[in-house]
């Protein structure tokens, strides 16, 4: 029961914790938080949501191209590949 100050406390509770465990939180790598403006906040939103949907569309295209086995191959109108159906052959 004697009253202790607070940080005599804190270094108590720290010295309990180590006793009971070696686990440590992780540094903060991050800046704390910060307080936006609401407009900022909605952009910053709406940008991420665009991302974010833009990210499963191409996932969603990979996936079906890999369940149907499309193979991306490239479009050349002009080219030889393009005339080869067109030609007309004689099988008599």
């Amino acid at each position: 029961g004697s009253p202790i100050s607070a940080e005599e406390r804190r270094l108590r509770d720290k010295k309990h914790l180590d006793d009971i465990t070696a686990a440590r939180l992780p540094p903060l790598h991050h800046s704390p938080a910060k307080l936006l403006p609401i407009e900022e906040s909605i952009a910053i939103q709406i940008q991420q949501k665009e991302a974010y949907e833009e990210m499963q569309a191409k996932l969603a295209a990979q996936k079906l191209a890999e369940r149907l086995n499309i193979k991306m191959l490239r479009f050349e109108p002009e080219g030889e590949a393009s005339m080869q159906y067109r030609e007309v052959r004689d099988e008599d």
